[in-house]
């Protein structure tokens, strides 16, 4: 079986924990909570690639304040299947001194990459710097460090996609989020 055929078959199988409907109101949440944290602070928004892009898509149109947008793109796995130390595959152009910077990804899991990005921005001194997840797995592995400060939504413990989080690079554009059959 090819990659794809296996992505269509869990596709076609998956348990959708959270419909279009349910992820249309996280997105319409998160906008608000936005709106009220950072109007009038021109924000800059930093988009954690690939996952993020989805999720910072559908919160940034809600939203009615002038920011700037960037992206980093950073991984601790660099093909591995345990993290180590932060590597950056990309990180923002736009200075973050002094300024006050939200993060936008997909999901919180575990967060040791989510912990390491924190810190790593935090050295160059911006003057507020939150983190705002689409979703946030429920589950006792979590970084002591790891958390967000805006939360669309909790999902169950399973391998789940859509909405940015992928099966194997697919299915990130679905507006609903699926969980592979147990």
């Amino acid at each position: 079986m090819s990659r794809l055929e296996e992505a269509q078959a869990v596709l076609r199988d998956a348990d959708c924990v959270s419909d279009a409907a349910a992820v249309d109101a996280a997105y319409d949440r998160l906008a608000a909570a936005l709106r009220a944290e950072y109007a009038g602070k021109n924000p800059l928004v930093l988009t954690v690639m690939i996952g993020g892009l989805v999720p910072a898509a559908e919160i940034l149109k809600r939203v009615d304040f002038a920011f700037e947008l960037d992206y980093l793109h950073a991984t601790r796995y660099r093909g591995a299947t345990t993290g180590g130390g932060l590597l950056w595959k990309r990180q923002p152009d736009t200075s973050l001194e002094g300024r006050h910077v939200l993060v936008i990804d997909d999901i919180l899991d575990e967060g040791h990459t989510l912990v390491a990005v924190r810190k790593a921005l935090l050295e160059f001194s911006p003057a507020s710097l939150k983190v705002a997840v689409l979703a946030d797995k429920q589950h006792d592995r979590r970084a002591p460090e790891a958390h967000a400060e805006f939360i669309g939504l909790t999902l169950p413990d399973r391998y789940v996609f859509g909405c940015g989080m992928d099966y194997k690079e697919y299915w990130r554009q679905l507006p609903a989020i699926y969980a592979v059959k147990e």
